[in-house]
């Protein structure tokens, strides 16, 4: 194997590990203007939080439109913050609660206009809120045990709590906390593995400049705002593939990186995706890696046997985060 894959695995390495890579170039990009917090994008950050009891910590709500509800601690972020520092930010706000971060649970996105990040958090420290706190943030917290009545904002967040819960039973992925490094555009860096008929691992690969992992961006302009997060995927895929003969899916993430302490050009993210192609029947299943149209691409077979059993781990037991489209 030569150095230039070596290179390409190592940081393969790295991002399984949680350490994350800097973006250095876009492989398929019909949009290139930076992310604005607030302006072009809007980030929700949401903790979910248990006792000793598996109670989950809930806030009564002080908006007009659900003045007296309860819902999860929740809410925007704000510019020159990181995902975390918003989570806890909230969390205190409404809580009055101090946590840390556990493991990112789930990412759901309404396309690049509207992504929300949902944690699995401790608390450590701070007073519950109560009635005679009460401002514009919210009302009061309490502990809800899940069972007896208590008026909820909105249902969406019932699957949080029990995502909550099943993580704490078993870690069903390791422990995902965004990576501070900075990013002007929303972005899918792709770990995208096709595995042949001899069980032998694949990973698409960019070629511009040198060997890397592909890197996909989601535009914010008119015509790429409607469309979820995965069709910048989807779009590269069909720029190097022949779609009639392949399918591909998304996994999930096995992390993000993030910074926004300079707003207007680090509020973008890059998510490190997982992706399977497939050969869509059994007569295009030749034993090799779907051909690639475009030589931006190529295929390079995993020799490290150590990085392929990662990978197939992953695959297998679907141990990623989770990222949903609410369209």
């Amino acid at each position: 194997m030569g150095s230039a894959h070596r290179t390409v695995e190592d940081e393969l390495e790295k991002i399984l590990s949680g350490e994350g890579s800097p973006v250095q170039r876009f492989d398929s990009a019909p949009d290139l203007q930076s992310v604005a917090l607030r302006k072009t994008t809007c980030y929700i950050v949401c903790g979910v939080i248990f006792n000793e009891k598996n109670e989950v910590l809930m806030m009564q709500e002080a908006k007009p439109e659900c003045h007296g509800q309860w819902y999860l601690p929740a809410g925007r972020m704000e510019e020159n913050e990181s995902i975390v520092e918003g989570m806890r930010r909230e969390v205190r706000e409404e809580t009055g609660l101090e946590c840390d971060p556990v493991t990112l649970l789930l990412v759901q996105e309404n396309g690049p206009r509207w992504i929300r990040f949902t944690f699995l958090a401790r608390a450590t420290g701070g007073m519950i809120k109560t009635e005679a706190e009460a401002d514009s943030e919210s009302l009061q917290a309490r502990w809800w045990d899940r069972l007896s009545h208590l008026p909820l904002r909105a249902r969406d967040i019932l699957p949080l709590i029990e995502a909550g819960l099943r993580y704490k039973e078993e870690q069903w992925f390791p422990p995902t906390l965004p990576v501070d490094i900075p990013c002007h555009l929303l972005c899918q860096r792709l770990i995208l593995t096709f595995t042949d008929t001899s069980n032998h691992l694949w990973l698409l690969l960019g070629t511009q400049d040198d060997l890397h992992l592909p890197v996909t961006v989601s535009g914010i302009g008119p015509a790429e705002r409607s469309r979820n997060l995965t069709w910048a995927i989807r779009r590269l895929v069909r720029e190097c593939m022949p779609c009639s003969q392949i399918t591909s899916k998304t996994l999930g993430v096995f992390g993000l990186q993030h910074h926004g302490r300079d707003p207007g050009k680090t509020d973008g993210i890059c998510f490190n995706v997982l992706v399977s192609i497939e050969h869509t029947s059994e007569t295009a299943s030749t034993g090799i890696p779907p051909v690639l149209e475009s030589d931006k691409f190529q295929w390079h077979k995993v020799e490290n046997q150590d990085l392929k059993a990662q990978l197939e781990q992953r695959q297998d037991s679907r141990s990623v985060v989770p990222i949903h489209s609410i369209f």
